[in-house]
């Protein structure tokens, strides 16, 4: 009975496992944690750069009333 395959399994560590199971989940779902990494990134440097004033200028409006500024 030593060569079954589930035998494995009782001979590693709790945190072995559990290490285990977070690589194998990482690695079945890479593109999704990728995906959702890249919209953080450029939503947090989308935020930044819009809260500074030298840079939102074209979302003020000017006194001219006209929408393209002078």
């Amino acid at each position: 009975m030593a060569g079954r395959v589930g035998s494995r399994h009782r001979n590693e560590s709790g945190v072995s496992r559990v290490v285990n199971s977070v690589f194998g989940f990482v690695r079945v779902a890479e593109f999704e944690i990728l995906f959702v990494l890249f919209f953080v990134i450029a939503f947090l440097i989308f935020k930044d750069l819009t809260s500074r004033p030298e840079y939102n200028q074209i979302l003020v409006k000017t006194p001219g009333g006209g929408f393209w500024p002078n």
